[in-house]
């Protein structure tokens, strides 16, 4: 129900080559209070509703809750959430011991490409490969609750 995570800009699409998997995101915000998010995904044919507390001071861990729900439920809940929808393709990227989700957006997000890494503690060590660029863990403007306020087209 802990979630540790670290997020970085990517270099190149070299990951692509890389991955083991892809699936379509669509996603919005029922809401987007940094506080606590509630957010309706549809990944792949599946749908979730999670729910993430605010993230503590380094921006890497927070409390993190997660369902599936149906399919249809998703898409009804999608039609009452706030403006702003992400649309992304996630690319799982397995290195060393661990596994990257490479998203790489479009819409209104359309140039920006960024990875997350999931650790099971904060100053767990892990591989950064070659197509890493700058970790944006603690930048909000990161976050997907703001790019869907304030997408990165228009920054």
């Amino acid at each position: 129900m802990i979630e540790i995570e670290r997020k970085f800009l990517v270099s190149s699409n070299a990951f692509v080559n890389q991955a083991f998997s892809n699936k379509r995101i669509v996603q919005a915000y029922i809401s987007s209070n940094p506080e606590r998010t509630v957010r309706i995904r549809i990944k792949g044919d599946k749908g979730f509703i999670t729910i993430k507390g605010k993230g503590n001071d380094s921006g890497t861990t927070r409390l993190e809750w997660e369902r599936e729900i149906s399919l249809a439920d998703a898409e009804s809940l999608l039609s009452i959430c706030e403006s702003g929808t992400i649309d992304k393709i996630r690319y799982e990227v397995k290195v060393g011991h661990h596994v990257y989700e490479v998203d790489i957006f479009s819409g209104e997000n359309e140039g920006l490409v960024m990875a997350e890494i999931e650790l099971e503690n904060e100053n767990e060590t892990f591989e950064k490969p070659d197509w890493l660029a700058e970790e944006v863990t603690n930048d909000e403007r990161y976050y997907n609750a703001y790019l869907s306020k304030k997408p990165f087209t228009t920054w």
